[in-house]
């Protein structure tokens, strides 16, 4: 079972960052969804409940949500959810269910840079930055690539434009691990995409790239083929070929749903940029 030798709740973030790095083997609460799985004694764990990062603060020009935000929260911020496509809103409804998600934290989940993360993955196709105790703002891009320092994420920035957006995810069953998910959003006249479950963690496939606001089927090849050259892996969720192909097919999807097209367009562009790639493989 897991234990803790000693508890510690601090008034402030600058005195909970003391601890983490003064205390040997120390770890930060978030909703310790994860770490009750564990079997071990954690010599000093650091609750930082009162350190007021329980909010969402939206400003002029960004959403500031704390680490101690938690996913239940996130799933119900309507003016949030509305300014950024409903990206986040969709990415955490099927995260095993309501009970765990009002446990579960922002903070937790970006931190943790799982690869089976909902929430990374959807964060990263926005114009996202971590908030450090100690490094200061990181973009997420950039903070998904950090080793683990003994550092505390505060808050996760995520800044408005006219975002148009989708996030796609296949599960086995509705509350179960993703196999594959895929989000896409169009913001600052550019198409953003990540994907994610591979199951390694996420990765920001396309940043800033420049393609139409509705792609055709041949720029939408393209960018499945780039798709489909990540590195993907097998495990109980998904065969690495499956992944392979299935990322191609959502990341389609993702940008078409983005775009406007309806739900038979978009099938109709999917089997039309299939049928590109099936071409240029035979030619290859």
């Amino acid at each position: 079972m897991l234990t803790f030798a000693r508890y510690e709740r601090p008034a402030t973030v600058d005195e909970a960052l003391q601890l983490l790095q003064s205390k040997r083997g120390s770890r930060v609460l978030g909703g310790g969804m994860w770490m009750r799985l564990s079997k071990r004694t954690v010599p000093c764990v650091i609750d930082l409940s009162d350190c007021g990062l329980n909010t969402i603060e939206e400003t002029d020009d960004a959403f500031r949500i704390g680490a101690y935000v938690t996913l239940r929260d996130l799933e119900r911020a309507d003016a949030f959810n509305e300014a950024t496509g409903g990206v986040l809103n969709a990415a955490v409804q099927d995260i095993v269910g309501v009970q765990f998600r009002r446990l579960a934290t922002v903070g937790g989940s970006v931190f943790g840079r799982f690869g089976f993360s909902d929430v990374l993955c959807a964060l990263l196709a926005l114009d996202t930055e971590v908030e450090l105790a100690e490094a200061g703002r990181v973009p997420l891009a950039a903070f998904m690539d950090m080793p683990y320092e003994r550092d505390i994420l505060t808050h996760v920035i995520v800044r408005k434009h006219a975002y148009r957006a989708s996030y796609q995810c296949l599960r086995k069953a509705a509350t179960d691990f993703p196999t594959i998910n895929v989000c896409a959003a169009h913001w600052g006249g550019a198409w953003h995409l990540a994907v994610g479950a591979r199951p390694a963690k996420a990765r920001l496939v396309m940043a800033a790239r420049s393609l139409s606001e509705c792609p055709d089927s041949a720029e939408l090849a393209s960018i499945v083929e780039d798709v489909r050259a990540l590195t993907y892996s097998s495990n109980l969720w998904g065969s690495e070929r499956y992944r392979r192909h299935l990322a191609g097919v959502l990341a389609a999807r993702a940008i078409a749903d983005a775009a406007g097209y309806t739900e038979a367009e978009a099938d109709a562009l999917i089997a039309t940029l299939e049928a590109t790639i099936e071409a240029k493989e035979v030619r290859a």
